[in-house]
């Protein structure tokens, strides 16, 4: 009598927690933290156009540094590269205030622009920030339509930003529009993370993988 064996159990493999926290950590502060942190303490000392131009420099001199010692750049420095250099240049080609504003929709235009661009390749950006930020692996290759419907609807979500900044823009006087536009692209930001995170979850589910950390 032949014994019916059942398959193995295919899994995702991770990088221990601790190391990934540190690889997740150091993405954002380098992609984020950085330059956005000498934006504001440049714009507080000296002004708006003055922290943009800081901050962009920083984010060149990350990729000229990670370049140089690394021999390759993360998309999510890229990603920031693009928007404050976006942002920069209409902010400080014109005194006027609403250039100032237009930064923001245009940053999130720029955005959504890149994600649709590499949604229908083999190669999209959400498939790409997960291999760089948290070194997940994609044995299985269902996973492939997951993270272009993810990377369609981050996409999408910029989209509507830019739509509501440009809005805001037009109806909200600057300090309450500089509120606002924060609050609002956390919102979304945040919402996006979660469906994402739910989504992710729910195809693992589905396929019968399992997620599985590496030794230390």
């Amino acid at each position: 009598m032949l014994t019916r064996m059942s398959a193995p159990t295919e899994h995702l493999e991770l990088p221990h927690p601790r190391r990934l926290i540190w690889q997740s950590a150091w993405s954002m502060v380098e992609s984020v933290g950085l330059p956005f942190g000498t934006y504001v303490a440049v714009t507080d000392l000296v002004s708006p156009d003055a922290g943009l131009l800081a901050g962009t420099a920083v984010v060149w001199l990350l990729i000229v540094a990670r370049k140089l010692i690394t021999g390759s750049v993360t998309k999510l420095l890229m990603i920031s590269a693009l928007v404050l250099t976006v942002q920069t240049a209409v902010a400080v080609s014109t005194g006027y205030l609403w250039m100032f504003e237009l930064q923001f929709p245009l940053g999130n235009l720029a955005m959504g622009v890149m994600f649709a661009r590499t949604a229908p390749t083999r190669t999209p950006l959400v498939a790409q920030l997960a291999a760089e930020v948290v070194a997940l692996k994609r044995p299985h290759p269902a996973l492939h339509r997951f993270f272009q419907g993810a990377t369609w609807l981050w996409a999408g979500l910029f989209v509507v930003l830019t739509a509501g900044l440009g809005v805001m823009m037009e109806t909200e006087p600057f300090k309450l529009f500089m509120l606002m536009s924060s609050l609002v692209t956390l919102g979304l930001t945040a919402f996006g993370a979660a469906v994402c995170a739910l989504w992710f979850f729910a195809v693992i589910r589905r396929l019968g993988l399992r997620l599985q950390f590496s030794a230390a």
